[in-house]
């Protein structure tokens, strides 16, 4: 399966660079997997689109100011750093440039921090910070980590618009974006219309953002990401499964936690880590519906949503969504397939 099959022309104008003025008030587009036909509508639409006794599994991981401005040591040179996870000691971190970066280079931070980077491969370097640093020192002296198709540099209300309301555990690397469209409001509308919410946490990296290179999408491969479920949810979902209610995933990242976690008609609990790579020909164990954003041409996000509703349905319904104006990727407008 070639990785170019994934691909489509957009308009760099709808290429979202800013969040919506309100929160919660993005387009809707919803996909019907059965007619192979979607129907537009608002985000504040949907607790009246879902069906009573439908169960939404949400992401709650929340962004850390990942994104560090390093000075180095020896050139002088502005040198940008995104840590991914804490390492004992050290932190894995993609670092601008990586193949360029020597072990043992050594890079100043704001309040007499220094880093030394100890290994490194293609993608990852680890880097060790001279004293520790913690989220506490990140709050202060780190930047959100928006996407690089975000042109422009973070701002103060990122800190605010780039996280869920429902974001609790400090540990991703971007956001779980599909939850950013939820408003306190729109989840009170849900549990009042019947619809009930449960919660899983992973902590988003390089497997959810790394680019897809290789010519054929099977070569690829993904990242180790952690995630948590613990038994509320496990029951919740399991109990929706016995009773044929709907399993609605919020994000790609709810959907490969959910499946990874998978086992014997269960879901196994506790922390766990996940490589999991779903693209066309994946048989789904866990859901009925995927609620998500517009992602990325030629990613595995893309590539995942395929899987589910059928790879010329979504650059269908993309196309679509390119003729009606709607905005694309982190800060854009969502489609919930079914």
């Amino acid at each position: 399966m070639l990785t170019s099959h994934f691909s489509f022309d957009l308009p760099q104008e709808l290429i979202a660079q800013f969040p919506p003025e309100r929160r919660g008030t993005s387009r809707l587009m919803i996909l019907d997997r059965k007619t192979q036909s979607c129907k537009h509508y608002l985000m504040k639409d949907l607790p009246g689109l879902l069906e009573k006794g439908s169960l939404l599994v949400f992401n709650n991981s929340r962004v850390r100011k990942a994104r560090l401005l390093g000075i180095s040591s020896s050139t002088g040179a502005q040198v940008e750093f995104l840590l991914l996870n804490k390492k004992g000691e050290e932190w894995s971190a993609i670092v601008s440039r990586t193949k360029r970066r020597r072990l043992g280079s050594r890079y100043v931070f704001p309040g007499k921090v220094e880093a030394e980077i100890i290994e490194r491969d293609e993608d990852i370097c680890l880097v060790r910070f001279m004293p520790s640093i913690d989220d506490v020192w990140l709050d202060a002296h780190g930047h959100i980590p928006l996407p690089p198709y975000i042109r422009r540099e973070d701002a103060p209300m990122d800190s605010e618009r780039y996280q869920t309301v429902f974001a609790r555990a400090v540990g991703s690397a971007a956001a779980p974006t599909a939850g950013l469209h939820f408003t306190k409001e729109i989840l009170t509308d849900l549990d009042e219309n019947g619809v009930e919410t449960t919660f899983i946490t992973l902590h988003v990296g390089l497997g959810t953002f790394l680019p897809v290179r290789t010519k054929n999408v099977e070569d690829h491969t993904m990242h180790e990401e952690t995630f948590t479920i613990d038994e509320p949810t496990a029951n919740r979902v399991e109990r929706a499964w016995a009773e044929k209610r709907s399993v609605i995933a919020v994000g790609t990242t709810s959907v490969r936690a959910l499946e990874a976690s998978f086992l014997e008609g269960r879901l196994r609990t506790g922390e766990q880590s996940t490589s999991i790579f779903i693209y066309p020909g994946y048989r789904f164990k866990t859901i009925d519906g995927l609620f998500t954003n517009f992602h990325t041409p030629e990613s595995s996000l893309l590539m995942l949503v395929s899987a589910f509703a059928g790879s010329d349905f979504i650059l269908d319904s993309y196309r679509e969504a390119i003729h009606e104006r709607y905005r694309f990727f982190s800060y854009g407008d969502a489609m919930l397939i079914r």
